[in-house]
This record gives structure tokens, C-alpha cells and sequence, in this order.
């Protein structure tokens, strides 16, 4: 009898019968980009068809555990960053990496728009071999292009770790859009990347 369920199991299996295992699933891409405000850096993405989910937080700094306060007093190193979780046979890293560019000043050294330091500075953390690669070529055909007469300075660095940041920093947006429409405003940040990026400023 020990031999009959396992002819029935190979049997089963050359049929394409129940014991067949289902396709695994695609693994969610990440990538970590930072823009000055955090608050600012999450819109783009999350009105992007194939984005999961986007989360504020700090990274590319020494200290462990970092803080709002701390953070924005820069002592620490990091940057206010902003992580995307997305699925990438909706969107790929490289659509990312168009938003991204639209969405700041690339010419700003540790500073963007009206945010002075270099925990508002722009970069992109890369995550393995592959975006390290895709990031270089992106800044250097927008440097190519001949649409631009100065470097760009946005940083590409390998990522270390990311610190989520406090609960009322996550969709800021949304949660208080008047504060944040006033302070997107008076920072100057759309008017600003209508500047250096014209109709495409925070293309998606």
C-alpha cells in the first residue's frame, strides 16, 4: 500500500492536477528617495498608478533611531527621505526615478526650496547594483540632454537604514491639507520646479 500514494501523487502532477503549486507572486520593489520635505515627496508617488504605499522617514545619517527634532536640527546626519513600495510590473524603476527628478531642485546643494541643511538635501538611496546603475544614467542624460547649463548635485548613495518617521508626519497631506497646501505655498516649491522643469515640473 506505501507505494499507491505516491504513483497517485506523480500521476496527479503529469495530469496538472490539484496538488500543482499556484505561480509565487512577485516581490514588492522599494525604492528611497529624498526631496526636502517629506511631506512633499509623498504626493507624486502615491497618485502613481502601481504604487503601494509611500512612507516619510530619515536615512543616510549616523545616528540609531533619529527623531523629528534632532533630525531637523542636523546633527545626525540624515535626510528627510521618503521609502516606495511598489509593484513593479505596474511601474517600473525607472518611471520612479522621472518623478523624482521633477519633484525637486537638482541644482541646491543641502537645501531645497525654502528647507536650508543638509537633512533637506536630494538623493537617491539605492538599494542594490541594478538602481545604482539606473540612477547614474538618469542623472546623466538629464545632464546630456543640453536643457541645463549647471551640474546637477543630487546625490546617488548606497542606502542604509531607514527610520520611519513619527505617526503625524505620514500622509501630512492629506491629514492637514490646508496646513500643507500653505506651507507647499510659501516655500516656493511649486513655483520653483515650474522654473527648472517647465510643464513637466511634478510630471508623473
Amino acid at each position: 500500500m506505501r507505494f499507491l500514494f505516491p504513483l497517485a501523487l506523480a500521476l496527479a502532477m503529469l495530469a496538472g492536477g490539484a496538488t500543482a503549486q499556484p505561480a509565487p507572486e512577485k516581490t514588492p520593489g522599494v525604492a528611497i528617495f529624498a526631496g526636502g520635505c517629506f511631506w512633499c515627496m509623498e504626493p507624486p508617488f502615491d497618485k502613481t498608478e502601481g504604487v503601494i504605499g509611500t512612507t516619510s522617514g530619515y536615512t543616510g545619517g549616523t545616528a540609531a533611531n533619529p527623531g523629528y527634532e534632532e533630525v531637523a536640527r542636523g546633527g545626525t546626519g540624515h535626510a528627510e527621505a521618503v521609502k516606495v513600495v511598489y509593484d513593479p510590473a505596474k511601474v517600473s524603476y525607472e518611471e520612479l526615478l522621472h518623478i523624482f527628478w521633477r519633484n525637486i531642485d537638482p541644482f541646491r546643494k543641502d537645501a531645497q526650496f525654502c528647507d536650508a541643511g543638509s537633512q533637506y538635501r536630494s538623493a537617491i538611496f539605492t538599494l542594490d547594483a541594478e538602481q545604482k546603475r539606473l540612477a547614474e544614467k538618469s542623472k546623466e542624460e538629464l545632464e546630456k540632454s543640453g536643457r541645463f547649463s549647471r551640474p546637477l548635485v543630487t546625490e546617488i548613495v548606497e542606502a542604509g537604514p531607514f527610520f520611519p518617521a513619527e505617526k503625524y508626519h505620514q500622509d501630512y497631506y492629506m491629514k492637514n491639507p490646508n496646513r500643507y497646501a500653505y506651507y507647499r505655498w510659501s516655500c516656493g516649491r511649486d513655483a520653483r520646479l515650474e522654473q527648472v522643469w517647465g510643464s513637466e515640473a511634478g510630471g508623473h
